[in-house]
């Protein structure tokens, strides 16, 4: 089992910034993938960015230059640093977690909400 806590989701103006950290109870980097998803009202969970076992990020292209995934072995945390946020960033942000055996977690998620 692998538990995750995520954090720092919020509310903000257009424009704004806020940082999402997603805590594991197991290392972040045994893992087959990670990823930040992130799901709007009355929509389907979609992805925002993932990482590979490799350290391969891929992003979405409407995140792309405007979000960045970090993460933190000794902490096992992976960050999600979100810039010039705009109201259809608004969501429940996810941390997903598929470890070297294939199975598979989430994070109760954080909410984000970007309106002026």
């Amino acid at each position: 089992q692998v538990q995750l806590v995520e954090s720092g989701g919020g509310l903000v103006q257009p424009g704004g910034s806020l940082r999402l950290s997603c805590a594991a109870s197991r290392s972040i980097f045994s893992i087959n993938f990670m990823g930040w998803y992130r799901q709007a009202p009355g929509k389907e969970r979609k992805l925002v960015v993932g990482i590979t076992n490799g350290g391969r990020t891929t992003y979405v292209d409407p995140v792309k230059g405007r979000f960045s995934v970090s993460r933190d072995g000794a902490k096992n945390t992976m960050y999600l640093e979100m810039n010039s946020l705009k109201p259809e960033d608004t969501a429940v942000y996810y941390c997903n977690y598929v470890d070297d055996k294939g199975f598979e977690y989430w994070g109760q998620g954080t909410q984000v909400t970007v309106s002026s």
